[in-house]
């Protein structure tokens, strides 16, 4: 087993890392214990127990601590790609023009459908998109405005990768309409995502080929690796929906960040309790080298 280190992560709107649990944690699994912020996220550098995840995952029984165990090697990261809704936004876009129209619940279940993996991306979006025409432009411009709230630690994440050298990329299955605009707020690098068709001032109800799905981020993946001289071992991808899975599984480390179960299921670490803060911790950064 290539050499390892062992993560305890909480929410740090939680705090849940007691000293005991560290102890206990610390006599099962051996290495070297490293606090990274006091009661949010500790590692335990090369741990003597190959089964160390597991073992700890038994002795936090039930907390709200997300536990992860990643290879010691390349360990900070020189690439991000990042998918956008559920990710780095708290909302699914797509759902939130659904409800200016009065049918965000019909919307949101083929939205959920097709980030369970149950429909194609494409098709599905496609078939969403339809349902849309007639939105003014004026109202999508209020919901980005005022409806659409940055996901918990995703600026600090972007910034501090950034200050250490890391290219981030946005690349969303939504649209460049909320893609661009929080892309700049978060300070990524680069957004890509599909484009909204307008008639005039409203919605056409199309969306411009080709469809931007999971291929396409796992392609983004590959072309942004090469183009920087990036091993995939130095890159990091993380993503909640099923058209994130390919880039997740290709990445050096693939986070699956709140995800859905198909997509926790597969991912090599999952986050179900911390925010993005915690794909820093993963990559041995401690809280006052965050960039805020």
């Amino acid at each position: 087993m290539p050499v390892s280190v062992l993560c305890l992560i909480a929410n740090p709107a939680e705090p849940a890392i007691d000293t005991g649990l560290q102890n206990a944690v610390h006599k099962v699994v051996g290495g070297e214990i490293n606090v990274l912020h006091q009661r949010i996220a500790v590692e335990f550098v090369k741990p003597d127990l190959a089964t160390a995840a597991d073992a700890a995952r038994a002795l936090v029984a039930g907390r709200p601590i997300d536990v992860a165990q990643v290879p010691l090697a390349s360990r900070r990261k020189r690439l991000l790609i990042a998918d956008m809704d559920s990710t780095m936004i708290e909302q699914e876009c797509i759902d939130e023009l659904g409800a200016a129209l009065g049918i965000k619940d019909e919307i949101a279940a083929i939205t959920a459908r097709a980030m369970n993996g149950e429909l194609d991306f494409a098709q599905a979006l496609k078939t969403r998109v339809k349902l849309l025409k007639g939105l003014p432009r004026s109202r999508i411009e209020e919901i980005r405005r005022e409806q659409i709230t940055l996901a918990p630690g995703g600026r600090v994440l972007v910034q501090t990768m950034k200050v250490h050298g890391a290219f981030t990329s946005l690349v969303s299955g939504g649209f460049t309409y909320f893609a661009d605009y929080i892309g700049k707020r978060i300070g990524f690098d680069e957004a890509m995502a599909n484009i909204l068709e307008f008639d005039g001032d409203v919605l056409s109800g199309t969306v411009a080929d080709p469809i931007l799905g999971k291929e396409a981020k796992l392609s983004r993946l590959m072309t942004l690796a090469a183009f920087h001289d990036i091993p995939l071992p130095a890159t990091l991808a993380v993503g909640d929906g099923a058209n994130d899975l390919d880039m997740i599984k290709a990445a050096g480390l693939g986070v699956a960040l709140h995800a859905k179960p198909v997509v926790a299921a597969q991912a090599a670490v999952k986050i179900d309790h911390g925010d993005l803060t915690a794909l820093l911790y993963l990559q041995g950064y401690d809280e006052a080298e965050f960039v805020r």
